[in-house]
C-alpha cells in the first residue's frame, strides 16, 4: 500500500513524467493533487501495471482528484533544451494548470528546478512510494500512450502503438529502413550506426 502524504495536513501534488527515454514523441508530466483521505488499493507505479489497469486507474484518479493537469513537450523541443529540461518544464507547466494552489510538490526523482516559491521534495522511486506521485505516473503514461496511437496511424512502419518510441530492435530497424519521422528526437542516438542517416 503506497503513503498517502509526505506530509500531514499539507496540500501537497505528485508530480511525474513519460517517455523520457523515448527516441520519437513528446514527454509528457503530469501533477496530481488527491484528497487527504484518499484510498485505492490498486494505485501503484504505473510501470507495475497492465494497460488495461491504468486506464480505469486513469478515469478513477480524474474522477476523484482534487485537482490535476497534463503537461507535454513536444520532439522540437526535447531537442532544443534537452530532455531533463523538458521533462522539468512540463511538470511546471502541469502544476501552473492546478485548479488549487499546492503548498508542496512531490517529484518522482532526484532532479526539479523550483517552480514559482512552492516547496518541493524529490523522491527516487516516488511513483512506488506516494499515491499522488503513482497517479501523476499514470497520467502522464496514458495521456502520452494516446499520443501515440494517435500518431502510429500517420506512420504505422514504426508501430508505436506497441513501442510508444521506445527504442526496441523494431523501432530501430524501421528508422534504418525508412528514415527519420517529423516525431524522432534528433537529438538522440537514433540508430547505432547514427551517421549513415544524415549522409
Amino acid at each position: 500500500m503506497l503513503k498517502p502524504y509526505f506530509q500531514k495536513n499539507t496540500i501537497e501534488a505528485g508530480c511525474d513524467e513519460a517517455g523520457r527515454g523515448c527516441l520519437a514523441g513528446p514527454v509528457y508530466a503530469a501533477a496530481v493533487i488527491l484528497p487527504p483521505d484518499y484510498k485505492n488499493e490498486t494505485l501503484n507505479d504505473s510501470k507495475q501495471l497492465s494497460e488495461k489497469k491504468r486506464d480505469e486507474l486513469r478515469a478513477e484518479i480524474e474522477r476523484d482528484a482534487i485537482s490535476f493537469c497534463v503537461a507535454s513537450m513536444d520532439n522540437n523541443e526535447i531537442d532544443q533544451i534537452n530532455i531533463l529540461k523538458a521533462s522539468i518544464l512540463s511538470m511546471h507547466k502541469a502544476v501552473s494548470g492546478l485548479t488549487v494552489i499546492p503548498q508542496l510538490l512531490l517529484i518522482d526523482g532526484n532532479k526539479f528546478i523550483p517552480y514559482e516559491n512552492i516547496p518541493h521534495k524529490c523522491i527516487v522511486k516516488g511513483d512506488a512510494t506516494y499515491m499522488s506521485i503513482a497517479a501523476a505516473s499514470i497520467l502522464a503514461k496514458t495521456y502520452r500512450d494516446e499520443f501515440m496511437y494517435k500518431i502510429a496511424k500517420e506512420f504505422p512502419e514504426y508501430h508505436w502503438d506497441e513501442n510508444k518510441g521506445y527504442p526496441t530492435k523494431s523501432h530501430r530497424a524501421a528508422i534504418m529502413e525508412y528514415g527519420i519521422t517529423k516525431y524522432h528526437r534528433l537529438s538522440y542516438k537514433l540508430t547505432d550506426s547514427q551517421l549513415s542517416l544524415f549522409q
